[in-house]
């Protein structure tokens, strides 16, 4: 039996059935309406802001202006026992020694709360500044932890009894002779000093769990 067809038009001129036109069109209907990911908070506290955008932990609050009475807050969660790193960027004109909180001078006492949720206990915790990402900081790029001066008394931890600096090639502090338990929070004080300031740097933040 012979199938009638609209005049004009055929079957045989169809390049595509239905199905691989289908096939064809989805994927472009993607690519014009892509699958938007969270974004990345950044939080602002005083002249600077701070981001947990190169993942492994999470920044659930920021305050302060960086003075020694109002030193810059950040709380955190670090949700394993692996090195993690907070990325801090200057959001206001950078003036060195300017006023704390309008600009961004370079002078910056801070404070972190850590809470471990990493289900491992912590015996160590390690800071480490960097002025370019996974590159050690030198004497010459003026970023540290109050290198100059040599009897600091602003480094403190509640769960910490002793830290150690080390500088040339790296600027680190490590905290030592403590613990910090699964799902309890430590606190940390230190003195960031960069006498060239810079528009973006890193801290990198590594607990140490027993190794015997």
């Amino acid at each position: 039996m012979r199938t009638l067809e609209p005049s004009g038009f055929s079957s045989k001129r169809l390049l595509f059935t239905p199905g691989v036109l289908c096939r064809a069109v989805l994927p472009l209907l993607f690519l014009i309406n892509p699958v938007q990911a969270d974004p990345q908070k950044v939080w602002a506290a005083g002249a600077y802001s701070f981001s947990d955008e190169l993942g492994g932990f999470r920044i659930t609050g920021a305050s302060g202006i960086g003075t020694k009475d109002d030193p810059l807050v950040i709380t955190e969660e670090l949700n394993s026992a692996t090195p993690v790193t907070l990325t801090i960027r200057a959001r206001r004109p950078i003036e060195a020694f300017g006023k704390a909180g309008d600009v961004a001078n370079g002078i910056m006492y801070m404070r972190i709360d850590v809470l471990n949720n990493s289900a491992l206990p912590w015996v160590e915790f390690q800071f480490e500044l960097q002025e370019i990402l996974d590159q050690p900081s030198v004497f010459g790029d003026g970023l540290s932890f109050d290198q100059r001066n040599k009897t600091p008394d602003n480094i403190i931890s509640s769960n910490f009894a002793d830290f150690d600096r080390q500088f040339e090639p790296y600027d680190r502090l490590l905290f030592k002779n403590g613990k910090v338990d699964p799902l309890r929070t430590a606190t940390f004080e230190f003195l960031i000093t960069d006498y060239t300031p810079r528009w973006t740097f890193y801290l990198v933040q590594d607990p140490r769990i027993p190794t015997g």
